[in-house]
């Protein structure tokens, strides 16, 4: 069973890579990529449909699998992204460019592995969802106003880690959802992180620096969840100084990355 998770959970972060490029490859180079224009796409459409059968394959991998070998396994979308976006926009990857995404994906390895299990059923009370909400709503705007006097691939980090820290609370607040006792509005208010999300992420998409985006996006969605697991939740920390190095070589990737991946062009 742990051989078809981990192959499952591969065959998903394929889908969803080929889900993401497809998305930017139709977002780059618009000034605003408004959703009501991209709805109007096949090819974002199909991109949309696609990261949702990755989000279900990872789903059913992590019914058939450890943790532990699955979610490694999701990083691996990264490494699949940047070949898949580039041949969109006909070009090949650089081996820097590869080799930046290699770092990023074993940083994020690590830092999975290194996040201790939470042990029982999740609760946050309203004060809590509106505690949630409010800090990713305030970190995402300022990340955004950020954005606004970066350089294009500043920006493209600075969009995209916006859109991943409003993932992380969608994710956190999905899981309270699932585990906890909730009240009905917590899943009337679970669209609003959710389309913001993803209309910061085509902006950062739009910028055209595809692997920037990419990464800070898959940094900053766990990296968001953990941190309000542990401030609202309750959830225990990474201790030691191996979380700090992963996190240091996320980081170094993603630099890297923004000074190896091209600015791709409206095509």
């Amino acid at each position: 069973m742990t051989v078809l998770a981990a192959v499952i959970a591969l065959v998903g972060s394929l889908f969803f890579a080929l889900g993401a490029a497809l998305q930017q490859f139709e977002a780059v180079g618009t000034a605003k990529p408004g959703l009501l224009a991209l709805l109007r796409k096949p090819r974002w459409l199909l991109g949309g449909a696609s990261i949702v059968a990755g989000g279900g394959l990872h789903v059913v991998a992590l019914g058939l699998g450890p943790l532990t070998i699955v979610q490694p396994m999701g990083v691996a979308s990264l490494l699949f992204a940047l070949p898949i976006a580039a041949g969109l926009h006909g070009r090949r990857p650089t081996r820097k460019e590869l080799s930046a995404a290699g770092i990023v994906a074993a940083g994020l390895i690590g830092l999975v592995l290194l996040v201790p299990a939470s042990d029982g059923p999740t609760h946050l009370d309203p004060s809590g969802v509106l505690t949630l909400l409010g800090v990713a709503g305030i970190a995402a705007v300022l990340l955004w106003a950020g954005s606004q006097a970066a350089s294009p691939a500043g920006r493209a980090a600075l969009l995209a880690t916006s859109s991943g820290v409003l993932y992380g609370a969608t994710a956190t607040l999905m899981r309270v959802l699932v585990d906890g006792a909730w009240n009905w509005w917590y899943l009337l208010a679970l669209p609003v992180p959710l389309l913001l999300a993803l209309m910061m992420l085509q902006r950062a998409y739009a910028v055209g620096h595809f692997g920037v985006s990419f990464a800070s996006l898959q940094i900053a969605d766990p990296l968001t969840a953990v941190a309000f697991g542990a401030l609202l939740l309750g959830e225990p920390l990474p201790t030691g100084i191996l979380p700090i190095a992963a996190a240091a070589l996320t980081a170094a990737g993603t630099v890297a990355l923004a000074r190896t991946t091209p600015l791709e062009a409206r095509h």
